[in-house]
This record gives structure tokens, C-alpha cells and sequence, in this order.
């Protein structure tokens, strides 16, 4: 609370509407379809909606504890009414409906009416089985398929209400085996995020997660895992890491025991799978033992010596397009990482560059620079990139409360990686740093900006604080880090990216144009506002011409035209939250769906497959590791229908 007032960029006043505020957020994440908590629970939880204000100044979890409290015997109760629902077959010719919009419903009177919105719950996810099922027996039906195993309805019903049980009790176990301290932070998250979305705390595996997230290293295995009935499964091995050289861990496996050299194994069944990934981890150079179980049922140990896991597909890369005798490259960024905890480290700013050096050798007439659906990152990288294409001036402006903007420069002055043609593409969920460079190119005039309507709109920094170091308590587990917004920044024209975004000068319609995904859709984001310009002088490109006809084309296109029938065909199907429970009138309804999908179900890809080619270098250095190879390939494969 210390630091979230005297550090946030826009601090609040922690008064009875900031109480009511993290009230309803707080008990919406934990209940926002109304089936957990009954009437009289939220009725003693309203004594506390004005005072967790007080309980913050005071340290005291009065609020918390209650909420943790009923939650946890409601899951008991709610447990055993699922498997008695799930007991007996369900009436599917009845006439009744299921409304899927918590916000449309008021919390349970009482025990009555809690069971029942549980039973129509569990009844949609048979239904939903059942008429999957029945689908397939349609089309094998008109496939003349002899192979297929035909059921009847009635054992159709029965094996779908036993896989429903199973999901979840799956999901209730998880549910119990929640430790305090991660119910703790869902409250935590709820205060902190009342002073802005991008404002949170972060236990210390998730700031750990955050880390090789924002590096794209770790110290581990090299092995994707999922948990699946219990047990943690390996889903990928990632090419070149320890888990791939020592060769005997596979796709499929299941790991039983996990041993830290020669220290007796712990077992993993049933075990969360962030706990289970924690043991797996590890320093460089030091040995995990695994028990895995093989598909066939056997089970071997395989000794693994940890080593440094690269993420390759979280870097920049790049790729040709011919097209009408032009020769294009195509650079894609998926985020702004840097290696905040190594020096040396992997950094976007340095692999743009050399990306742009590989395509200068390759002679490419123009560049099209792919941001579309990065989030963002390092701000500082941000800076260095936009560099790239500009010659020299200012990239951002970066304010902190009651402060002047700090106005943040070109580094390499006097010198562009590249100042040819010049394409960005961005959509609606490229953020933040994203925002910053598509902002600063369109303002110096250096690219035209090609994309959907706006982008996401997030015009705020933030940094880690780590608790440990505030704390005078001398704690001997780790606390965590506290995720802070701690200044804004500003286009060099003076206006905010915040809530407003980037608008393209070139707009392609979206299917996300009728989907709240913004910023401005999120809760309690911070406001647009304006300060004044810096000193920059734009480049003298006239891209009027070029802006005319690509509209013109947009408009004059029949795909383009269907996705923007494709935007209204997915509104209908989110604003309806009400379901039928008949068999009959819900199978119909899906049927009219499906029908009416089919027209847009190669709606994003071009009618003619573009020419994209692996660069001549990149062939060059792959060309001895099959399997980088082979992902790179499919890479290039995945662009040669994107329409946009």
C-alpha cells in the first residue's frame, strides 16, 4: 500500500469508493457467474464494502479472510452437488434456457436455487458433448464411414456426463489445492489493480515467469509441460535445448518423480504443475532426474544436465516476398525483449539490426516491419528500434507525475540501419512499445502505418519493485514484486498513445472491430491526455497517393468485404449469452451457425499463395540442425496466405 501510493503514477484516494471499487472487483474474479456465493454471503460481505479502505491503512485482512473462508466451504458443498447432478441422466426435451452473462444475474437466494444454476450449468457442457457427438455421427453417417464406432444416445449422454464429472473434479482439486498465499494474491491484485490495469503483484514464480518471458532464456530442461488428469505431461521438446541433446525425454511422456541429482525423487502426480515446474528447473550444469512413465507403460529415469533454454520463437525474424517483380522483406518482431539479468544477453533492438543487415544483403526494394499482436516490453529497445529507420530525433516523451516530459532521442544520430520503403503493420493488440515506434514513424513521416482501426491504446511504463528489499520484517519466504505504472508516454507530437492507440493511416477491416479488447474496455485505465510537442522535423513523403489507392482496394475487395460480414456474424454470437437446454432447438441453432461460418472459414487468407522465401543466410546457418530448419519452414509457410 506504501508503495502503490507514494510511486504509482496517478495516486488515488483511498476512501469508501476505492472500498467499493476493489469490493465488486475482488468478487468478481472470484464469482463473476454468480454460482459460488448465495445471497446471505454477499450480505455479510456488504458490512465490509466500505471499509476495506480502513483495512488497507490498518493491515488487516478482516474481508479477505471471510470471503477465503466461505469460499472454501462453498467448494465443499458445491462439489458434492456437481457429482450428484452428474448422477443421473439430464431431460433434454424440456423447454429451458441457461443465461451465460454473470452480469446479468443476481447471486443465488439460497441453497435451492444455487443447485439448480449449478445443474444448468453442467446440463449445457453435456449438451454441448452430446451434439458434438451426434455431429459426427451425422457426417460419418453421410461419409458412409464403416470405421466409425456408432453409439446410441442414450450411452452418448451417459460417457459425456462422466467426462464433465472428471473435468471437473479435476478442476475442483486445483481449486483446493490453491495455497493461501495464491488466494491472497487474487486480493492483492484486486487493489492494485483499481489504480490501473497494468498495475499488479507478482508472486515469486510469476515475476520469474515475467523474466524469461521478457529474455526468452531460462535455466531448465527445455521442455514445454501440461497438466492433464493429474499428472504433468511433456507437450514439446524445444529444439537444441538439454531435453533434446540428451534425447531420450518425448513428446507424450509423463513425468512421475522429479530428483535433484543423487537427493531422493519427489513425487509429481497430482502435484500443481508451477510446483512441479519449479523442481524441473534449475542452474546451468547441475542434474535433474526424471521418472517418466513411457506410453507404452514403461518407466525409465533419464538424467538430464540442465543448460540454457532459448526460446527462439520469441525473437525477431525475417523473410522475402516476391511480388510483381519486387523483391519485399518481411521482418516480424513479436515482442520488445531484452535480458534484464545478463549482461551479453539476447535483445530486440540488436537482432532488428542485424535482421535489417541480412536484408540489405538480399537487396530488397522494400521492408514490411510486423508488429501486429505485440504486446510490448523494454522501453529502451523501443528507442533503439525506431532508430533504425530514422536519421535522428526525438522517439518518445516520458512523464512522471507533476514533472516536464523527458524527451527520449534517436541513439545512433546521424545514422539509419535502413531509410528505403517503409511499411508497418500493426492490429489491435500491438501495445506499449509497439505503439511507441508505430507512433514515432508516423509522426517523423518515415512509414505509412497500415493496420486495424487503432491500436490496443496502452500509453504507460511500468517497473518492478521487489518487496523484499521495502520489507522490515525479515521474512524467510521471498515476497514477491509489486508491477508499478510509474510514468506515461507521449507521441513526440505531444498527443498520449494511452486509451486512443496508433490509428493506421491505411485501415484494414477486423473481425475484432466489434470486440471490446482495448484499453479504453479495461477497468479503471488511466485517462488520454495532451502535452506539448517536441522539437522534430518530419521527413518530406507524400504518401496521399499511396494511402488513396490501398483504400480503394480495400473497398473495391470482396474478402475485405466479408470480413467486415464476418465482424457483424461474430457480434450477433457474443451478444447472445442466453442458451436453449433442448437438445433439439440447440443442435439446430449450432446447425444455422455452422452454416452460416462456412463462407468465412478461409476469410484471412489470400485466394493465391504469396512467394515467401527463407533468407540465403538463414539457409546457410540452418542448414546442419533439421529441426530448426523444418520450424523455420513452417514459418514461411504460415505467411504465404496472410491476406493482410
Amino acid at each position: 500500500m506504501e508503495t502503490l501510493q507514494q510511486h504509482h503514477f496517478n495516486a488515488i484516494k483511498i476512501d469508501d469508493n476505492f472500498s467499493k471499487e476493489v469490493f465488486q472487483l475482488y468478487l468478481n474474479r472470484l464469482d463473476g457467474n454468480k454460482r459460488f456465493f448465495l445471497e446471505k454471503d454477499m450480505n455479510k460481505f456488504k458490512k465490509h464494502e466500505l471499509k476495506i479502505d480502513d483495512q488497507c491503512k490498518k493491515r488487516d485482512l478482516s474481508f479477505f479472510n471471510l470471503v477465503n473462508e466461505t469460499y472454501s466451504k462453498r467448494l465443499l458443498k458445491i462439489e458434492k452437488m456437481i457429482e450428484n447432478h452428474l448422477s443421473n441422466p439430464f431431460d433434454f426435451t424440456s423447454n429451458e434456457s441457461i443465461e451465460l452473462d454473470g452480469d446479468k444475474l443476481d447471486a443465488p437466494k439460497n441453497l435451492k436455487e444455487q443447485s439448480d444454476r449449478w445443474r444448468k450449468a453442467l446440463k449445457v457442457a453435456v449438451l454441448e458433448k452430446i451434439a458434438r457427438q451426434l455431429d459426427a455421427q451425422e457426417k460419418a453417417k453421410e461419409n458412409k464411414d464403416t470405421s466409425f464406432k456408432f453409439q446410441t444416445q442414450d450411452s452418448i449422454e451417459y460417457k459425456a456426463r462422466k467426462e464433465v464429472l472428471k473435468t471437473h473434479k479435476e478442476w475442483f482439486k486445483r481449486l483446493k489445492r490453491m495455497k493461501h498465499r495464491d488466494r491472497l494474491t487474487i486480493y492483492l491484485n484486486a487493489i492494485s489493480n483499481r489504480f490501473d490495469p497494468h498495475t499488479g503483484y507478482f508472486p515469486p514464480k510469476d515475476k520469474e515467469n515475467f523474466d524469461i518471458g521478457m529474455s526468452g532464456r531460462l535455466e531448465g530442461i527445455g521442455a514445454t509441460l501440461s497438466e492433464r488428469d493429474g499428472y504433468i505431461k511433456v507437450e514439446h521438446i524445444v529444439p537444441g535445448s538439454a531435453s533434446y541433446k540428451q534425447g531420450e525425454l518425448k513428446k507424450g511422456d509423463l513425468i512421475l518423480k522429479v530428483g535433484q541429482g543423487d537427493k531422493t525423487p519427489v513425487d509429481v502426480v497430482d502435484m500443481p504443475l508451477d510446483d512441479a515446474v519449479q523442481l524441473i528447473r534449475g542452474k546451468k550444469g547441475s542434474v535433474v532426474k526424471l521418472t517418466v512413465k513411457k506410453p507404452d507403460g514403461s518407466q525409465v529415469i533419464i538424467p538430464i544436465t540442465r543448460d540454457v533454454v532459448v526460446i527462439e520463437e520469441g525473437y525477431a525474424k525475417s523473410a522475402i516476398i516476391q511480388t510483381n517483380g519486387k523483391k519485399i522483406g518481411y521482418l516480424y518482431l513479436p515482442q520488445f525483449y531484452a535480458d534484464f539479468n545478463r549482461r551479453g544477453g539476447r535483445a530486440a533492438g540488436e537482432d532488428v539490426k542485424r535482421e535489417l543487415i541480412k536484408l540489405k544483403r538480399e537487396k530488397v526494394d522494400g521492408i514490411i516491419f510486423d508488429m501486429r499482436n505485440n504486446g510490448g516490453g523494454s522501453l529502451d529497445e523501443a528507442i533503439k528500434i525506431g532508430g533504425h529507420f530514422v536519421r535522428r530525433g526525438p522517439m518518445v516523451q516520458v512523464k512522471e507525475t507533476n514533472r516536464r516530459a523527458d524527451i527520449y532521442e534517436d541513439r545512433d544520430r546521424g545514422a539509419t540501419q535502413y531509410d528505403g520503403p517503409l511499411v508497418v503493420l500493426v492490429n489491435s493488440f500491438s501495445a506499449s512499445a509497439s505503439e511507441i515506434v508505430a507512433a514515432a514513424l508516423q509522426d517523423h513521416n518515415r512509414a505509412i502505418i497500415m493496420g486495424t482501426k487503432s491500436t490496443y491504446g496502452k500509453g504507460t511504463v511500468q517497473t518492478f519493485v521487489n518487496l523484499d528489499r521495502l520489507s522490515i520484517v525479515g521474512n524467510k519466504e521471498a515476497m514477491g514484486a509489486l508491477k508499478l505504472t510509474i510514468q506515461k508516454f507521449y507521441r513526440i507530437n505531444g498527443g498520449s498513445t494511452q486509451l486512443k492507440g496508433v490509428v493506421p493511416d491505411i485501415i484494414f477491416p477486423d473481425h475484432y472491430d466489434s470486440i471490446e479488447i482495448g484499453e479504453r474496455d479495461q477497468q479503471y485505465p488511466l485517462d488520454w491526455d495532451k502535452i506539448d510537442e517536441a522539437m522534430f522535423f518530419p521527413i518530406s513523403n507524400d504518401f496521399s497517393r499511396i494511402v488513396k489507392k490501398s483504400q480503394l482496394r480495400i473497398e473495391t475487395s470482396e474478402k475485405f468485404d466479408l470480413i467486415k460480414e464476418y465482424t457483424m456474424h461474430n457480434k450477433k454470437r457474443s451478444d447472445k449469452t442466453n442458451y436453449s437446454l433442448n437438445l433439439e432447438t440447440y443442435r439446430d441453432y449450432q446447425k444455422k451457425y455452422r452454416e452460416t461460418s462456412k463462407k468465412y472459414s478461409d476469410v484471412y487468407k489470400t485466394n493465391e499463395p504469396l512467394s515467401v522465401s527463407m533468407l540465403s543466410m538463414d539457409r546457410e546457418e540452418l542448414s546442419s540442425d533439421s529441426t530448426k530448419l523444418q520450424i523455420k519452414e513452417d514459418w514461411i509457410n504460415s505467411l504465404k496466405r496472410d491476406i493482410y
